[in-house]
């Protein structure tokens, strides 16, 4: 091994060593005790695959995983739509105070999830919050946010006030690398604004708009912030296993069944994958015909 090889080692060698320790070791040790059971008679034993065909045939777990990939449906497309229409905006060169409005909407993203949905969850209170008390002035019932029909929605609602920015970001660095020589090509042919967007830019978006929407498989099926604190709010709507998440967690925090939660926890692991890889299969075939 020559030098050069030996110190590309040594560069990669501290990031090699804190994954190993803060994700392989941990996802090692979790697969570890999905495998065994705790018994009031025995403590510990061998469970093999006990924990998982459980969760199988777990009807919160089920019922979970199914929410969350409403909420999936529901709030992405609207999510991805407002990106793709404000880095376009941007990209234009048309909006007037371009960088306060680009500002304007990453800002939200700046804004730590739990201190998002707090604020949200005031403004979504049936008794105390700004929409209820407008409501009750004009003599109306209060905004049903928190209601079992509503919820979806007001989550979606946070979920995509928060990243509409990350997204916009995203899509829009793509922008910035299309040469524009495609751009005045197209203007010499006699295309506006609105046909080189969607000629151009748009199929130009592709890969990002892709990447966005593997981010968002992996960060619905990962909802926990936003169940977890509204809660508090709406108990008798958002239980222990509104989400995969929220179900995991309480089963290892609350209910002290760690191996049972290392099994929901892999298994919606394997959810998340074969999601993202039907997100990719489906795209290849669009792009291959």
């Amino acid at each position: 091994m020559n030098t050069h090889a030996k110190s590309g080692y040594l560069f990669v060698a501290p990031f090699l060593l804190v994954f190993a320790a803060m994700l392989v070791a941990p996802l090692a040790y979790a697969a570890y005790l999905s495998l065994f059971r705790e018994q009031l008679i025995g403590g510990t034993v061998f469970a093999g695959f006990e924990n998982y065909t459980r969760a199988l045939q777990d009807d919160r777990l089920m019922d979970g995983v199914l929410r969350v990939a409403r909420f999936f449906v529901i709030q992405v497309p609207l999510m991805l739509a407002l990106s793709l229409a404000s880095a376009l905006a941007i990209d234009s060169g048309l909006l007037r105070f371009a960088k306060v409005f680009r500002l304007g909407i990453f800002i939200p993203y700046a804004v730590p999830a739990v201190v998002a949905t707090l604020m949200w969850g005031y403004l979504y209170g049936p008794d105390f919050g700004p929409f209820a008390q407008l409501a009750g002035k004009l003599g109306l019932p209060a905004p049903p946010f928190l209601s079992d029909d509503w919820m979806l929605g007001s989550m979606a609602n946070i979920v995509t006030w928060e990243f509409v920015g990350y997204n916009m970001i995203i899509l829009y660095a793509a922008l910035r690398a299309v040469p524009h020589d495609l751009y005045e090509a197209a203007a010499v042919d006699g295309a506006g604004a609105w046909r080189i967007a969607w000629s151009i830019k748009i199929p130009a978006l592709r890969p990002a708009l892709l990447l966005c929407l593997i981010f968002s498989v992996i960060g619905s099926f990962q909802l926990f912030a936003e169940p977890q604190l509204l809660q508090r709010l709406a108990p008798s709507v958002i239980d222990s296993g509104y989400t995969p998440n929220l179900y995991a967690y309480t089963l290892a925090f609350t209910g002290q069944e760690v191996n049972y939660a290392a099994a929901v926890s892999f298994l919606l692991g394997a959810v998340i994958v074969v999601a993202s890889y039907t997100v990719l299969f489906v795209s290849g075939r669009r792009s291959r015909s």
